[in-house]
């Protein structure tokens, strides 16, 4: 795939290389749009053994998905797919321009952002050997494999007491271990005790297992909870600096980019897909807001093209 001289202005330029952003690309490319993916090659479910709840994707590897979806982009030639992180974007009068970290700049007429997010992960010993293969964060993605078994959920927050609550349904054996204080509202403490999840608030010590397969939690008194999965709640922060930087609105419940239904931001052409802008966080749904965006824009370009007169001057 190719595309043409820095100093053309490009229709979208299109900041991550996942899921929403791969899916902006194929239907953009389908619609002759002029299109630069810049991709920093840190997937945020690289971990991931696999990823589930994908219609006809169900069990894949993300290693898997990516592969196909570049190898899909490679029959649109005016979608151009490069290994590199955006470092800085600006709005001025033809749209926006990006700083790569090469210190190339493009122009875009419109500009997408799909940078995702990044997990806060538990500081627990031996925590990043279990990560991915059996700690997660996702019940939707990886509850039903672990349906039936013993189940900790480590974290004292509001948000891992909800979590702990939700694994009911895969597993009537949950146990909250919060490694310090609870600190959550008396509903979730009443729903804790009714589904007789117990709650162990002694510091851990360290996750042990062999390989990547838990055997259970230690804790500083020395005890041990033989467990053979880990669900935590983790605490999240926008992978780019890019949407601050450009005025976007968050939200502050979850610190997601404000977009209407869309996908579009309060700032002009300036579109977020995504993890980095929704609460539901699935592989499929990022892909479905990709999609989305990716329809809102081409139809803005073709309004602006009607309004001056240039629609079909390019070939389109």
């Amino acid at each position: 795939m190719t595309s043409g001289p820095v100093s053309e202005i490009l229709d979208v330029v299109i900041v991550g290389g996942g899921p929403a952003g791969l899916s902006a690309a194929l239907v953009l490319g389908r619609c002759l749009r002029k299109v630069l993916v810049c991709d920093a090659g840190n997937p945020r479910n690289a971990p991931a053994r696999i990823f589930n709840g994908y219609l006809s994707r169900d069990g894949s590897t993300p290693a898997e998905f990516l592969e196909i979806s570049r190898d899909q982009l490679r029959r649109y030639e005016s979608v151009e797919l490069r290994k590199v992180k955006v470092s800085h974007a600006e709005r001025g009068g033809h749209g926006y321009t990006v700083t790569l970290e090469d210190g190339s700049r493009i122009a875009s007429r419109m500009l997408l952002l799909a940078t995702g997010l990044v997990d806060e992960l538990p500081q627990l010993e031996g925590f990043t050997a279990f990560y991915g293969k059996t700690a997660h964060s996702c019940p939707y993605c990886d509850g039903w494999e672990h349906r039936g078994e013993p189940v900790a959920v480590t974290g004292g927050t509001q948000g891992a007491a909800d979590l702990a609550i939700e694994l009911l349904l895969w597993s009537k054996d949950v146990i909250l271990c919060t490694n310090g204080p609870l600190e959550c509202d008396a509903k979730a403490r009443r729903q804790l005790q009714r589904g007789c999840i117990r709650v162990i608030e002694t510091p851990i010590a360290r996750l042990e297992g062999t390989d990547d397969v838990l055997k259970g939690v230690r804790f500083t008194d020395g005890n041990f909870l033989p467990r053979s999965v880990l669900f935590f709640s983790p605490g999240q922060h926008q992978r780019s600096p890019l949407a601050e930087e450009l005025g976007c609105e968050f939200c502050e419940e979850d610190g997601c980019v404000q977009c209407d239904e869309t996908a579009a931001t309060c700032i002009p052409g300036l579109y977020a897909a995504g993890n980095a802008s929704r609460g539901v966080q699935l592989v499929i749904a990022a892909a479905a807001e990709g999609t989305l965006a990716a329809v809102a824009m081409n139809n803005a370009l073709i309004e602006a093209d009607a309004e001056s007169g240039t629609m079909g001057s390019e070939g389109r």
